[in-house]
């Protein structure tokens, strides 16, 4: 009988695996280009080729992972509101039990701007192309923008709780405020302008005395 080696001797369902698992590592790197490409180029700016170029692969190779540069888009769009309230929830459930809702809520906004500016391709790209992409590619996106908001929802509402948020403020256009001017830091932040520990400190002050009662 002819010896086997290690790689002819595996099984079928692992010879399956190993298939499938190659199939997601492409994908991803098609995902990951096309983050990078987005958030750089922008949608009418994105081509095919240059996400292939960017991922190491042939243009055509994409098909057979995403039927149309839309539906690739679509995927990129929705994956950085999606990653970003992920990122957020776990950043607020490492804190320790009873941290004061003014904290957890600067802590957040560090969490949101670090994402934005320094974790994430799909963030950045999501966050910039909003405005831009069809109505059609944003479905799934506003509806994980619906439950991002919902968390930030909760944390203003927890500081007017605790008794901190001015009597003036309405809840939810400080919410907007807060979260709109935290998104455009893409738009204007590169790193000649500041570190983004400046930016994280200048975001964290302008809430803390924007929305807080202080002692007269």
């Amino acid at each position: 009988m002819a010896r086997q080696n290690a790689r002819t001797a595996s099984t079928p369902d692992q010879q399956g695996e190993a298939s499938v698992s190659k199939s997601a590592v492409t994908r991803s790197r098609i995902l990951d280009a096309a983050a990078r490409v987005l958030s750089e180029n922008g949608y009418a700016g994105l081509r095919l080729t240059d996400v292939a170029a960017a991922a190491d692969l042939q243009a055509p190779a994409i098909y057979y992972y995403f039927p149309s540069r839309e539906d690739l888009i679509e995927e990129v769009m929705w994956s950085g509101i999606a990653d970003m309230r992920v990122h957020v929830t776990s950043v607020l459930d490492d804190l320790p039990d009873g941290t004061p809702a003014l904290d957890r809520l600067l802590i957040a906004a560090e969490a949101h701007l670090r994402h934005e500016l320094e974790i994430s391709d799909y963030t950045t790209a999501s966050i910039r192309n909003a405005g831009q992409v069809p109505q059609s590619i944003r479905r799934r996106q506003i509806l994980e923008e619906e439950r991002y908001g919902e968390i930030w929802r909760r944390l203003v509402n927890d500081v007017a709780r605790e008794g901190l948020l001015r009597p003036e403020l309405d809840l939810y256009i400080g919410q907007m405020l807060i979260l709109g001017a935290l998104n455009w830091a893409v738009e204007w932040w590169n790193p000649r302008r500041g570190s983004v520990e400046a930016v994280v400190a200048n975001a964290q002050s302008i809430i803390r005395h924007g929305l807080v009662v202080h002692p007269s």
